[in-house]
């Protein structure tokens, strides 16, 4: 059976069709985590918005913690002293983009004993609207914690 032309998403890179539009979002998003900027990523964040930490359901253990909206909004003031993104990667199909790359990000505020990590994550969102929403997070990789 021939496959009709457009009948599948096919992912695109920065720069074109929304990628850069999600991309700025993301840097966007993680300085608002690190301010723990509540309102804003309240503002951004769908409501049925998800964060799933850790790596141990990709090794077959249990889930270490999946957050709602409300909770993971509530876990974020003084939480992180540095945070940092690099390795993004996005791709697009229509009005939802998918998200990959790394966190570098030290815990704590610079007054107490700060210890650094890092996190691949995936990401998804979606343009509702005219808009695009942060959907879900889900560390693929990590934490890994340095020395």
């Amino acid at each position: 059976m021939a496959r009709a032309e457009g009948a599948f998403a096919q992912p695109t890179t920065a720069g074109t069709d929304g990628a850069s539009e999600v991309l700025a979002l993301e840097k966007q998003v993680e300085r608002a985590v690190l301010r723990a900027d509540i309102e804003y990523l309240d503002a951004v964040c769908a409501s049925d918005f998800t964060y799933t930490h850790g790596d141990g359901w990709t090794t077959g253990s249990p889930i270490l913690g999946v957050d709602t909206k409300s909770e993971w909004l509530a876990s974020l003031p003084g939480r992180y002293a540095m945070r940092e993104v690099d390795s993004q990667q996005v791709e697009i199909h229509g009005d939802v983009a998918i998200t990959m790359g790394r966190v570098r990000a030290r815990t704590g505020p610079a007054t107490t004993a700060q210890r650094a990590f890092s996190f691949w994550y995936v990401r998804v969102y979606a343009r509702r609207d005219g808009q695009w929403w942060y959907l879900s997070h889900r560390t693929v990789r990590g934490p890994v914690y340095e020395e």
